[in-house]
């Protein structure tokens, strides 16, 4: 056999290549920035200030025998470390086949289902299996799918599932201990149930509020307190009470691009059967992504404390196949307002005050600095913009904030 110098071998193909237990994974390290362009389009007048990106193609840096299946969710946390949440079982065994029995490649296991990235992009640490959940009642929580990530002031973190019987939402201490959940597996009861789930998108905690974008079943925003986890609120399209009929089945990828809907409208008076995203504001004000019908809606609190709308965003509304808006992220003044658009492979940016688009980056390709299946979307303190791609996208891509011109 050939020596082998300088080089990081995971275990599992140490011993596939017969070297033995000697041999051991390092943790990797973050490799140099590798910026390169990223296609960029400005439809602001000339002159505008509009926020500039390259994309890092050496971010992020995984253990050499670990990949990732589609990466479903992404949050920044306080410290700048990028979470994201993907999907193990989307990976098939020529992907995996260093974790077969036997091995049958020196490559690869599927990473933990939740990982966290330094901002410079180094593997710090990763946990979660579909024997991780907490049983309750005899029935595992843990998601067969999962979806959206949220890391609270607190760094704990958050995340649901759009998978058959996804109808929770479970939260986990940084290093993976279960703290408490909203909702359960294999129930749920429609709109209108102040319990009951229905294969939540999207989780966000703050002031001791959780509001779920609730979701790939049903049709809503679902409030409850954190202190007592008592049901505080719902509100469907335009801040009314949530309408219409609960997906009937459970979802599966190919109605995420069917037209049996009839197309996007957004002027619907109901959400559109993918509430996809629900992101908080400083000031107060509320983005929930209405995916199916290419549009954003933006609401803000009244002294009550309900949903008060106040208006539409719409994305590309001419959009078919898997439409527009899967995720909002802003700017660190929140100044700028990023929207992610799954069909057309792009991140839009917008000038926050009037909604004005004002240019976009990325299209459609599996390059750096391109789109497939482009699902989630978050910033750091600086300004850079983390995306993730499902379906055959799988990964995570950094943008690196380069200046405002």
């Amino acid at each position: 056999m050939d020596q082998v110098t300088n080089m990081r071998w995971p275990i599992g193909a140490a011993l596939l290549l017969g070297l033995g237990a000697s041999v051991q994974a390092e943790k990797p390290i973050a490799r140099p920035a590798s910026l390169t362009e990223v296609y960029t389009e400005i439809l602001a007048a000339k002159g505008t200030p509009v926020p500039r990106f390259k994309v890092d193609a050496a971010w992020p840096t995984l253990p050499d025998d670990m990949m990732l299946g589609q990466v479903s969710g992404v949050a920044v946390d306080k410290d700048n470390d990028v979470w994201i949440i993907h999907r193990p079982h989307s990976l098939s065994p020529t992907d995996n086949g260093l974790a077969q029995n036997p091995p049958i490649a020196k490559c690869c296991r599927p990473a933990p289902t939740i990982v966290r990235f330094s901002q410079a992009g180094a593997y710090l640490a990763g946990w979660g299996t579909p024997d991780t959940g907490p049983v309750i009642d005899g029935v595992s929580q843990w998601p067969k799918s999962g979806h959206g990530i949220y890391v609270d002031a607190a760094k704990t973190v958050w995340f649901g599932g759009n998978g058959d019987g996804d109808h929770a939402v479970l939260n986990f201490s940084a290093d993976g201990k279960f703290i408490k959940s909203y909702g359960r597996r294999e129930q749920t009861r429609g709109n209108l149930d102040k319990a009951a789930l229905g294969n939540p998108a999207d989780v966000m905690h703050e002031d001791g509020e959780v509001l779920i974008a609730d979701g790939y079943v049903n049709k809503r925003i679902i409030g409850f307190d954190h202190r007592t986890d008592a049901f505080r609120t719902y509100w469907g399209a335009y801040g009314v009470v949530p309408g219409g009929e609960s997906r009937a089945g459970h979802f599966d990828q190919s109605q995420a691009s069917s037209a049996s809907d009839g197309g996007a409208n957004p002027e619907s008076k109901q959400f559109g059967d993918i509430v996809h995203c629900i992101v908080k504001a400083k000031d107060d004000h509320f983005y929930v992504c209405d995916r199916r019908n290419n549009r954003a809606q933006l609401f803000r609190r009244d002294a009550k404390g309900n949903a008060v709308f106040v208006r539409d965003i719409v994305i590309a509304p001419e959009t078919g196949g898997t439409r527009t808006v899967t995720d909002i992220a802003l700017s660190p003044d929140e100044k700028y307002l990023y929207v992610a658009d799954m069909m057309n492979g792009r991140i839009w940016i917008l000038l926050r005050s009037t909604h004005q688009v004002l240019g976009a980056i990325g299209r459609n390709g599996r390059y750096a600095g391109e789109f497939t299946w482009l699902h989630s979307i978050d910033t750091d303190s600086e300004g850079n913009i983390y995306a993730t791609e499902v379906s055959t996208g799988r990964r995570v891509q950094k943008f690196v904030l380069t200046g405002i011109e």
